[in-house]
């Protein structure tokens, strides 16, 4: 008796203390974002079409299963009454939980976004002091993924506001995945595994291969530039818990080759795969590479270890990642605008993953190879491989037994 007496008591504080709900993004989350093509001028119609458009052009069946409103879903002002959040009436006439309940009649899930601080980025009603209210809301209208930015924080303690906000998405009594998106700047990957299942390492992306674009009091970074602060936090992403290094921008002006590289990228690095583009419109050649299901299940593989930068030289990147199934990959990344050759002798030496504490040896192993975007063999790992990288592009292969 006194054994079930200190089990009970030891479930009870695990329970209490438990803060993000398990279970949820144990690969990295596949889904699709309004903001970086639509900002604020979203709505009913525009979220019905995407849906269909999620469905009809395969992204559904290739694992993109969330649909996330970001900013600007709401009114100006909070229930004067009750002090809910309102969906703004002339974009969403009938109220969140109809748009909720068609994008799960389409096989998918549906996700809302709000702000940590007192105003969202956009200038509506942020959560700050109605954290429980507002999940209640989420839990009411059957939301299963939320954003929650970092705007009008000032003062505030990142880890204690996000903290509150996942403990009330418990209590709240629904699923959702929760994504912090305070930029990485107080350090997220030290504390919030426990608080949600992904959360953002840097500020927000913007569709251009390398450098900053200013935006007055802010910035955005191009591509290569986010990617360049990744590899060092490899260590912290996992099932259930991943870097962030925000939402993909194929299809919105970058060349085909940055598509490539950029996708096969964040799928290097277990990122979430969270699409920005307009898929109502999207051409055969971004369609192709946001479906490619070989590249897709190097993101999804379930051991879930991020790709570690293995060498760089002269603008070529190698990044290599353990798979499950014992297979690796490997992908040369060229940064320049000019093409580059690889020569790379699989038998010089063992590679080692010190944090993944796999390692690569082509000597006791002889591996075939699969150029994963070509679908063509290429030999194996007794013979030094020797290949072309196109200019702002990837070669990306499939080790296997």
């Amino acid at each position: 008796m006194k054994n079930i007496f200190f089990s009970c008591i030891l479930l009870i504080s695990v329970t209490a203390n438990a803060q993000k709900w398990e279970g949820l993004a144990l690969t990295p989350p596949m889904g699709w974002n309004s903001w970086n093509t639509f900002a604020g001028n979203i709505n009913e119609k525009l979220v019905m079409e995407t849906a269909d458009a999620m469905v009809s052009s395969g992204m559904r069946d290739a694992g993109y299963i969330y649909l996330v409103l970001d900013d600007a879903w709401m009114a100006k002002e909070r229930d004067a009454k009750t002090g809910d959040l309102v969906p703004d009436p002339v974009k969403f006439p009938r109220g969140m939980k109809a748009v909720a309940d068609y994008i799960h009649s389409k096989g998918l899930k549906f996700g809302l976004y709000n702000c940590a601080g007192t105003l969202t980025c956009a200038g509506y009603p942020g959560t700050r002091g109605y954290e429980y209210q507002d999940a209640r809301f989420y839990a009411s209208v059957e939301t299963d993924y939320l954003k929650f930015d970092w705007c009008s924080s000032d003062g505030i303690n990142a880890k204690e506001a996000y903290t509150t906000m996942s403990k009330a998405l418990k209590k709240a009594g629904r699923p959702i995945l929760f994504s912090l998106c305070e930029w990485g700047q107080n350090k997220p990957w030290n504390w919030a595994s426990s608080v949600g299942h992904i959360w953002r390492t840097t500020g927000d992306i913007t569709a251009q291969w390398e450098g900053i674009k200013t935006h007055g009091t802010w910035s955005s970074s191009g591509v290569m530039k986010i990617l360049e602060s990744q590899d060092t936090l490899r260590k912290y992403a996992g099932p259930g818990h991943w870097n962030d290094p925000d939402m993909l921008e194929v299809g919105n002006g970058l060349s085909e080759s940055e598509n490539r590289a950029h996708f096969s990228m964040w799928s290097m690095i277990a990122a979430p795969l969270i699409a920005g583009n307009d898929i109502r419109k999207m051409s055969a050649s971004v369609k192709a590479i946001l479906t490619d299901k070989d590249v897709i299940a190097v993101n999804q593989d379930s051991l879930g270890i991020q790709a570690m930068k293995y060498a760089a030289k002269d603008s070529l990147e190698t990044w290599i990642k353990p798979m499950k199934n014992g297979d690796w990959v490997i992908c040369f990344l060229n940064r320049k605008a000019i093409a580059q050759s690889i020569n790379f002798n699989w038998n010089e030496k063992i590679i080692e993953d010190a944090v993944a504490k796999r390692n690569l040896d082509t000597k006791a192993v002889t591996y075939k190879l699969t150029n994963l975007w070509t679908k063509k063999s290429i030999g194996d790992t007794k013979k030094a491989l020797q290949v072309m990288v196109p200019p702002h592009d990837v070669v990306m292969l499939r080790l296997m037994k």
